[in-house]
């Protein structure tokens, strides 16, 4: 055993323990909320590290929160299989707009184009049958009769949803780390500085393009589900949109977009600004965090564009190296 793989055990560790040595509802609820988002940023990142900017990550969440959240209201169905059903749609849909776009090479800021209008699309539904959703008032799932219920999966332990997030933010870095060491990494690699020389090299450019922005939809699509069942209420500006959409662009890029742990960087930056800025400034500040978004986005693409984890690696990997 290396000693990488036994800090890595380290740090393991101490995040199962912190729910049980330190219980503070407020601090555990960042930490499960900056893990839920770190996800979803991981998700974004399957794409965009290889060139697929996509604007349209905002409606594959919002499709995972609704989706579910709809079923069980109306149907009944126990989110743990409408979380499913809600994959299934986030990945038929990903099918739908990606195929046409990777078939007939529609690509750059066509691309954005098409997954931004896909973005304003879901958004919109999701207002206009606001009969069953609630439109922009929001939606709550309904109530199970005890507080702590696997069957409906809400619970109203800190430390339980803690440990759930804990374990699906784990799976988004093995899932990364898979792509990583295989094969795909390198098709991909290979489609984003020239798609032409990769298919006379015999990668199936469609094939490699649909597999990664499927596993990124539903990755995404998962996140919005426990969001939604961890928040106990959705709303199109919370869990869908553009806004949601640049939110995930802006973490990835500040963290580090090519760095496993950098979208985790990016939730922790963009989750405590949300905070502060509601603690500080109160209603009053609605909308601010969008504004600083861009305004930091710009920035760090002009002055940083390995964001900081990355930037931070690549100063320790200079320093490392013999003189």
């Amino acid at each position: 055993m290396t000693r990488s793989d036994i800090g890595l055990i380290v740090i393991l560790a101490a995040l199962v323990a912190v729910p049980f040595v330190y219980r503070e509802p407020y601090h555990l609820h960042l930490m499960v909320l900056i893990l839920i988002w770190s996800f979803a940023y991981t998700s974004w990142s399957m794409m965009g590290r290889f060139g697929l900017v996509s604007l349209g990550h905002g409606g594959f969440m919002g499709i995972g929160a609704y989706v579910t959240a709809l079923l069980w209201n109306h149907l009944g169905l126990t989110p743990w299989i409408g979380i499913p059903f809600a994959l299934i749609a986030a990945g038929i849909l990903a099918l739908i707009v990606g195929y046409p776009c990777f078939r007939f090479r529609i690509t750059g800021h066509y691309f954005v184009l098409v997954t931004l209008a896909l973005s304003g699309i879901v958004l919109q539904v999701i207002t206009a049958t606001r009969d069953y959703t609630g439109g922009s008032l929001g939606y709550t799932p309904a109530r199970a009769t005890s507080g702590n219920n696997i069957l409906a999966l809400q619970f109203d332990d800190k430390t339980t949803w803690y440990l759930i997030a804990l374990f699906v933010w784990l799976v988004g870095l093995l899932i990364w780390r898979l792509i990583d060491r295989s094969m795909m990494r390198y098709a991909l690699e290979a489609i984003s500085e020239d798609e032409d020389a990769a298919a006379a090299a015999g990668v199936n450019v469609t094939a490699e393009k649909l597999k990664i922005t499927l596993i990124s939809a539903l990755m995404t699509a998962l996140a919005g589900a426990l969001y939604c069942q961890y928040q106990m209420f959705i709303s199109p500006d919370t869990v869908s949109g553009i806004a949601v959409s640049l939110q995930m662009v802006f973490a990835a890029i500040v963290g580090g977009l090519y760095v496993a742990l950098g979208p985790t960087v990016g939730a922790i930056i963009t989750i405590l600004l949300a905070e502060t800025l509601r603690i500080g400034f109160g209603t009053g500040a609605v909308g601010w965090d969008n504004l600083i978004y861009g305004v930091l986005l710009v920035l760090f693409i002009i002055f940083l564009p390995q964001g900081i984890l990355g930037s931070v690696l690549e100063r320790f990997r200079i320093q490392r190296k013999p003189a």
